[in-house]
C-alpha cells in the first residue's frame, strides 16, 4: 500500500523540477530580477559618481574661478566641456541607460546574453565618459583619446540600441507602440546624432585642434542638440508615462505632445543650420504645448502617488516645467539682448538644472528605490532637503548669471560662488540618500508579484 504514496510523491517531484513548472518559472524570473537590480544599481552609482565629482565638483571650481576674475573667458574652455559632458554622459546618460537596460526584458527572452551585452555596454560608456574627462583636464595624449573615449561611448550606445531593438510589442496587444515611446524614441535617436556629433567633432580636432575644446560656434550649436534634441524629449516621454499616475493627472493628449516634439525638432534644426534666432521661438512654442500635453499645472482627479517619498514631490515635478519655460525664454532673450554669454548660460543652466535635473532627483527617488528590488527610500527628509538646495541654487545662479556677465550689477559676482555650492550640496545629498536605499534599506521583492523581470506596480 506504500507504493501508490512514493508514486505520488515522485510525481510530484519531478512536476516542481520540470522546466516548465510554476516552481522553476517563479524562481527563474526571481533570479533575472535580482541580476537585473544588481546591474541597475551598478549604472545608477556609477551615474552618481560622475554627478558628484567630475562633473558638480568641478562645475563649482569653475565658477569659483570665473567669480574671483569676474570673466567667463578666465577659466579653460576644455574644463568647462569636460564639466558638462560629465554631467550628461557621465550622469544622466548612465541613469537612461540603466533604466532602460532593467525596463526592456520584461517582454522579451534570453536573459543570459542579454545581461552580458548590458555588462559590457555599462564599461565601454563608464570607460569612455571617464577617459574623455580626464583627457579634457589633463591634456595627457588628448588626441589620442578624445576619439577613444567618443567612440567608446558610441560602440556603447549601439550595444544598447541593439539589444533595446530586438523587443517587439506585445502580440496580444494592439501591436502598436504607445505614444509616450515614440517620444522617447525620438529622444534615442537626438542621443544616437549627439554621440555622432561628438566622434566626429573629437576627430577634428585631435587632427586639426589646438586644445580638447571644440570650437567654440560648434559647441554653442551642439549643446542645443543635446539638451533639445536629447534631454528634453527624454523627460517629455517618462513624463507622459508617469506623471498621470504620480501626481494624479488626466491622461495627456498625444496628438499635441506630438505636436510639440515636432516643432522642438524644427527648433533644432534651425539652430543647427545657424538660425538660432528663429529656432528659440521654436523651443518656446513646442515647451508651451508639452505642458499643455502633460496637463502639467492643471488640477489632479485623482490622490498623487507619493507613497515612500515627500509630500512635496508634486511640487517640485511641477516647478521643474515652470523651469523649462523660463529656459525657452531666456533663449529668446538671449538671441535678441546677450553681448556676454551670461542670457545664453542661465538659459542652459534653468533647463539643464532646473529641468533636467529637478525632475531626475523628485522622479529618481520616487522609480529607482522600487526598481532596486522593491526597496523604500532610505529617507524622505534627505529627499525635500536635496531638491531645496539645488532649486534654491538654481534660482540664485539664473538670477545672478545674467546680472553678473551682462555687468548689471557687481555684487552678483559674489552670489554665483554661492549659488554652486548650494547646489553641490545638494546633488550630494540626492548620492547620499540613493546610496543609502542601496545599502542600507532592504529588498522587499520576494513579496511583490513579478513579470519577466519587472514589478508589477509602482503604487
Amino acid at each position: 500500500m506504500a507504493t501508490p504514496a512514493v508514486t505520488a510523491a515522485t510525481i510530484s517531484a519531478e512536476s516542481r523540477n520540470a522546466p516548465n513548472s510554476p516552481e522553476r518559472v517563479f524562481e527563474t524570473v526571481r533570479k533575472r530580477e535580482e541580476a537585473l537590480s544588481h546591474l541597475l544599481m551598478t549604472f545608477v552609482s556609477t551615474g552618481l559618481l560622475f554627478m558628484v565629482f567630475p562633473g558638480t565638483f568641478l562645475g563649482v571650481w569653475n565658477l569659483l574661478q570665473i567669480s574671483g576674475r569676474e570673466s567667463a573667458a578666465s577659466v579653460s574652455q576644455a574644463w568647462l566641456q569636460a564639466h558638462g559632458h560629465a554631467q550628461v554622459f557621465g550622469w544622466v546618460g548612465s541613469f537612461i541607460l540603466g533604466i532602460g537596460f532593467y525596463s526592456i526584458p520584461k517582454l522579451r527572452d534570453g536573459a543570459n546574453s542579454y545581461l552580458r551585452a548590458a555588462w559590457v555596454c555599462w564599461a565601454m560608456w563608464a570607460a569612455g565618459a571617464a577617459i574623455r574627462w580626464a583627457a579634457n583636464i589633463y591634456l595627457w595624449e588628448w588626441r589620442v583619446l578624445l576619439p577613444a573615449s567618443a567612440t567608446l561611448e558610441l560602440a556603447a550606445f549601439a550595444i544598447f540600441f541593439r539589444e533595446v531593438s530586438q523587443h517587439r510589442p506585445d502580440p496580444e496587444g494592439k501591436g502598436r507602440l504607445e505614444p509616450w515611446i515614440l517620444v522617447v524614441a525620438s529622444a534615442s535617436m537626438g542621443l544616437l546624432l549627439v554621440l555622432l556629433t561628438n566622434l566626429a567633432a573629437c576627430f577634428y580636432v585631435a587632427l586639426r585642434g589646438g586644445t580638447p575644446a571644440f570650437p567654440h560656434v560648434f559647441d554653442q550649436r551642439y549643446l542645443a542638440l543635446v539638451a533639445w534634441g536629447f534631454l528634453v524629449p527624454f523627460v517629455w516621454g517618462f513624463s507622459a508615462k508617469w506623471m498621470p499616475v504620480f501626481l494624479g493627472l488626466k491622461p495627456f493628449r498625444p496628438r499635441i505632445l506630438q505636436a510639440a516634439v515636432v516643432l522642438n525638432l524644427t527648433g533644432i534644426a534651425l539652430t543647427v543650420c545657424g538660425a538660432g534666432g528663429a529656432g528659440v521661438w521654436f523651443f518656446v512654442a513646442g515647451s508651451g504645448l508639452a505642458v499643455m500635453a502633460l496637463r502639467m499645472f492643471e488640477p489632479a482627479v485623482n490622490e498623487a502617488k507619493i507613497r515612500g517619498v515627500h509630500k512635496s514631490f508634486p511640487l517640485f515635478v511641477r516647478m521643474a516645467y515652470v523651469w523649462l519655460l523660463v529656459a525657452a525664454v531666456l533663449g529668446v532673450a538671449a538671441a535678441g539682448w546677450d553681448t556676454s554669454g551670461g542670457i545664453w548660460g542661465a538659459s542652459r543652466h534653468a533647463l539643464t538644472v532646473g529641468f533636467v535635473a529637478v525632475m531626475i532627483l523628485s522622479v529618481g527617488q520616487r522609480v529607482l528605490p522600487a526598481f532596486a528590488g522593491m526597496r523604500l527610500l532610505w529617507s524622505t527628509k534627505l529627499m525635500v532637503a536635496g531638491l531645496t538646495l539645488v532649486s534654491l541654487g538654481c534660482v540664485m545662479r539664473v538670477s545672478c548669471e545674467v546680472l553678473a556677465y551682462q555687468r548689471y550689477v557687481t555684487w552678483a559676482w559674489s552670489v554665483l560662488p554661492s549659488s554652486a555650492l548650494c547646489e553641490l550640496a545638494g546633488l550630494t545629498v540626492f548620492a547620499i540618500n540613493i546610496l543609502g536605499t542601496f545599502v542600507l534599506e532592504p529588498s522587499h521583492a520576494h513579496k511583490q508579484p513579478v513579470m519577466a523581470g519587472m514589478p508589477l506596480k509602482l503604487s
